[in-house]
């Protein structure tokens, strides 16, 4: 992980920037990753309600949809390069990762998972297709701050 790249209503990491290959050089193509548990049940849920299929469809029908989407994998190549750079990653792919798009699809007009652009829209508020996603998410943040069960006292937020 570089950094939380979005936090929650109660303050805490909602998204964070994953580095794109780990110590051994071991690809992780996807840049923007969900860590609030509320969101990840939200985005679960609409992806067991086959939502990977209606935003797929959504995607082929809409252009503007497709366009923020190859926008967004553009932008993720060029920042995952970028990551690589700073943190001199070791590739043991050759760098073959670095061209996926947003939770490492090769192909801009498929959607893999919608976990991956709910992050990026956090990360990246502009993204129209994951702030769309998001929208639909029922109960995507929770009420009471559960999360501060898990700071250490002195550190909680609420």
């Amino acid at each position: 992980m570089s950094r939380a790249a979005a936090r929650c209503p109660f303050g805490f990491p909602a998204a964070v920037e994953t580095l794109p290959y780990d110590a051994g050089g071991r690809p992780f193509p996807t840049l923007f990753y969900l860590t609030c548990p509320t969101l990840v049940t939200a985005a679960s849920r609409l992806e067991s309600d086959g939502g990977v299929q209606a935003w797929s469809a959504r995607l082929a029908a809409e252009p503007a949809l497709a366009r923020a989407v190859a926008a967004a994998a553009t932008a993720a190549r060029r920042r995952r390069r970028e990551l690589v750079g700073r943190y001199a990653l070791m590739m043991v792919d050759g760098g073959a990762s670095l061209t996926a798009g947003v939770g490492g699809v090769g192909d801009v007009r498929a959607v893999k998972c919608l976990h991956a652009h709910v992050a990026h829209a956090l990360a990246r508020p502009g993204y129209a297709f994951g702030r769309a996603v998001l929208a639909q998410a029922e109960h995507p943040w929770c009420d009471d701050g559960r999360c501060s069960a898990f700071v250490p006292s002195a550190e909680a937020a609420p």
